[in-house]
């Protein structure tokens, strides 16, 4: 028991070569409680001090063999002995001989005779700044143990971040296509893949000034097309404006797109700036281009060729930067083999076509546009729409739409006047197996792509080849890509 208690005061070496000095000394510290062992020479002292690791040394300076600095040296010359504390014990007391002793590495230096009270004193003190170093140590090795564990979790916590953010920055760019459909192109709602094929075109070709045909049957949203064209242009800052070729009576349509000085027809009471000069700088939308008259075709073809044309009643010329949109509903190519169309007007007009699927040939997007409509005129009449019953998502989608999106605007809009309770119902007027279904003749060239669709489909895509497409129609794959390419064909696997 008294073992262990010593022990836990601390060990002390004492070394010295006078045996009445060591009793003396071992007498002292055992009284204090200090566990003490003792070493007659430099020599066993140090073999002692590499098994048992005292808690501090009392050196003797003056020892046969080595004496207590060169014993000091080696031990502090050692790693495993050069944090414990050695004070000196000796007879000499000049300074050159304590600076000796401090310069390697003493703790403290006492002279003899020895004052037991004085020794007893100083080893408790360095024994208590020992302790305190060691807590010292032990306290900075857990904290340094703490900050590696905590800079590799805050390793593991900016690698989840970058993770995250890789992750944002894929969802944003997925957002962004989402805004850039819901935003930049307005009131276009889609969710189809045909049509998101129309508006990946619209994005490649706004920001450059090539002229733009847009073809589809009435009602597809052509001009909501065409402006999402110029409002994805380096000219959205300026107008765009709309000319419908269809509703212009054929005497006026000519004054309407170049203007007309005063006096130049009879009516012609005041100078009139045409829409062409309106669009300078901008862009101009001509809808029903297919219906503009043969003579004037000439002087349009003119302005997009030269951007240049003369008022009427004026012989001076105009110049303007005007970026044109057309869209027609009719088969261009068949007007120009009827000679009712310049063939040179459109194939000028034909630099980057756009072919605008019907709603019966986006299916997906009629309980879509249906939800947007009847929030649109439930708004304005100040009826909530919450839901679309199935059996009238059924009733909408099963119908051909011949009228297009403007005939599903157009129904809707009345559905919402007879709704109640929040679900949307079409009415009993609306009948989908009626004599509202068309039964419409395919032109010749909605047969001929209808028949190329069928048999790629029965290929699985393969053009050339034993097996290709073009053998079963018997014409060259040359031949069948150009056909693909004009009726704006893009099968996929």
């Amino acid at each position: 028991m008294q073992e262990d208690k010593t022990t836990k005061k601390g060990k002390i070496l004492v070394v010295d070569d006078t045996p009445a000095n060591i009793k003396l000394m071992v007498e002292h510290l055992s009284q204090e409680g200090y566990k003490t062992l003792v070493a007659e020479d430099g020599e066993s002292a140090i073999e002692q001090v590499a098994f048992v690791k005292p808690d501090l040394i009392l050196l003797d300076v003056m020892m046969p063999g080595i004496d207590g600095f060169e014993t000091c040296r080696r031990l502090k010359e050692d790693d495993s002995t050069k944090d414990i504390p050695i004070i000196f014990m000796t007879a000499l007391s000049d300074t050159e001989n304590k600076v000796k002793a401090f310069s390697m590495g003493a703790v403290d230096y006492v002279t003899k005779p020895i004052q037991h009270k004085e020794v007893l004193s100083r080893v408790s003190a360095h024994l208590t700044i020992r302790k305190l170093q060691k807590s010292l140590e032990d306290a900075n090795q857990n904290l340094e143990h703490k900050v590696n564990e905590r800079t590799s979790e805050l390793k593991q916590a900016l690698q989840e971040v970058q993770e995250l953010q890789d992750q944002l920055q894929q969802e944003n760019l997925y957002l962004k296509q989402e805004i850039r459909v819901n935003n930049n192109f307005e009131e276009i709602v889609t969710q189809s893949d045909d049509f998101r094929l129309v508006l990946q075109q619209i994005e490649q070709v706004a920001p450059s000034d090539a002229t733009v045909l847009i073809l589809g049957e009435t009602g597809t949203g052509k001009e909501l097309l065409a402006r999402a064209v110029h409002n994805n242009s380096q000219r959205r800052e300026k107008t765009l404006v709309k000319v419908n070729c269809a509703s212009l009576p054929a005497n006026l349509i000519e004054s309407e797109l170049f203007g007309h000085e005063k006096g130049a027809f009879t009516g012609a009471i005041a100078r009139k700036i045409g829409r062409f000069e309106l669009a300078d700088k901008g862009s101009i939308f001509l809808d029903e281009i297919g219906e503009l008259p043969l003579e004037l075709q000439s002087k349009l073809l003119r302005v997009l060729q030269e951007g240049e044309f003369e008022r009427l009643g004026n012989p001076r010329t105009t110049k303007v930067d005007v970026r044109i949109i057309a869209a027609t509903n009719r088969d261009l190519e068949k007007e120009v083999e009827k000679g009712t169309f310049r063939s040179d007007l459109y194939y000028r007009l034909n630099v980057f076509p756009i072919n605008v699927p019907p709603l019966r040939e986006r299916k997906e997007d009629v309980t879509l546009l249906a939800s947007f409509f009847a929030q649109k005129y439930g708004k304005k009449i100040g009826k909530t729409i919450k839901s679309i019953p199935k059996r009238t998502a059924d009733k909408l989608t099963s119908y051909d739409w011949p009228g297009n999106i403007r005939e599903l605007e157009n129904i809707i809009e009345r559905a919402v006047i007879i709704s109640q309770s929040g679900k949307l119902e079409v009415g009993n007027w609306f009948n989908v197996n009626g004599a509202r279904k068309p039964k419409k003749t395919l032109t010749l060239v909605e047969s001929e792509k209808a028949l190329i669709n069928e048999v790629l489909k029965m290929t699985k895509g393969q053009i050339s080849g034993e097996k290709g497409a073009a053998k079963i129609l018997d014409i060259k794959p040359t031949t069948l890509r150009s056909r693909m390419e004009k009726l704006g064909i893009r099968y996929k696997n």
